[in-house]
């Protein structure tokens, strides 16, 4: 029986058929997590094309603090008008801020800004160091700290005025008297603001880092105080906030010959009844205060966003 072959064209159809596509390899399941990951890296950063323009979040951010400066200086005028003191007592809003205008365009003024942001500063960075060692040997022996931990909680809570009698009879008046001042006024707060942080520190990151190896200072520097940063920043907040008023009161009760601070020159304007000046350098202080303020929130933002804690 004669065998049967495909014809040429039965032959060429042949070829064209269909064949079935070659198994998939498995994902690499880290591959596969990485794939996830960037979706949603990419997802969220899609998210972030709505955001608003820098003069739009400075606008959000300045509107309330110029209304509250607003309804401020109205309140003021209001009262200047009532005549509840006498002008030349309690002058209003424009002679006041004229009045600033010509005391910060003088060299004697950037000199007493100079030299009371000296003290400040220089007091401050000693109450930190102090603070610091403090807190940290307090946190990390127990004993230290039944002796002397409520000793520092009660330093905190004493008004710092009454440090300056002592200072006087120890330093007489002295550099060294506002210093003693700001910096023991200072130190109980950043010694407290580390302590809370360390005693916040989650247990398991203790372990983690003793089966790493750490001990001693390298725990310290590499684990226990990048943990407790957020509460350290806010007692330095805090002890900032002693620190400062700590001088402007040093500054008006010890008066250091020659040395012609923001609080001396408010204590000139007072004996020479010039009420204009004494409110011009009260304004001063509080900008002051409110510019050092502004700096600690923004570090405390920084970190915040470097830990995942802002808000979405």
């Amino acid at each position: 029986m004669p065998i049967k072959f495909p014809s040429a064209r039965a032959g060429l159809e042949g070829t064209t058929q269909e064949f079935p596509p070659p198994p998939e390899k498995p994902k690499d399941p880290d591959l596969a997590a990485a794939d996830r990951v960037t979706g949603l890296d990419a997802l969220e950063l899609g998210g972030k094309s709505d955001k608003p323009s820098l003069g739009v979040r400075i606008w959000r951010s300045a509107w309330p603090k110029l209304l509250a400066v607003a309804i401020v200086l109205f309140a003021w005028q209001l009262v200047v008008w009532a005549e509840w003191k006498p002008v030349y007592v309690l002058p209003g809003p424009v002679t006041v801020f004229k009045d600033l205008g010509d005391v910060v365009t003088t060299l004697d003024f950037w000199g007493g800004v100079r030299l009371t942001m000296t003290r400040a500063l220089t007091g401050f960075a000693l109450a930190v160091a102090i603070g610091t060692i403090v807190g940290a040997a307090v946190s990390r022996f127990a004993p230290l700290r039944a002796a002397i931990g409520s000793l520092i909680t009660g330093l905190q809570t004493m008004p710092s005025i009454m440090w300056f009698p002592l200072a006087i009879l120890l330093f007489q008046i002295s550099e060294s008297a506002i210093m003693f001042v700001v910096v023991i006024g200072a130190a109980p707060s950043v010694a407290n603001g580390l302590i809370s942080g360390i005693d916040y520190v989650p247990r398991t990151w203790l372990r983690v880092g003793q089966v790493l190896g750490m001990s001693g200072f390298a725990k310290y520097r590499h684990l226990i105080l990048p943990a407790s940063l957020p509460s350290f920043i806010s007692g330095l907040k805090q002890g900032w906030a002693f620190s400062w008023r700590s001088l402007m009161a040093g500054e008006l009760l010890v008066i250091v010959p020659g040395a012609l601070s923001i609080g001396v020159r408010m204590q000139q304007a007072r004996d020479l009844n010039e009420s204009s000046l004494v409110i011009c350098f009260i304004i001063v202080v509080l900008v002051i205060g409110i510019l050092i303020d502004v700096l600690f929130n923004a570090a405390d933002n920084a970190l915040r966003k470097r830990w995942g804690l802002t808000g979405s």
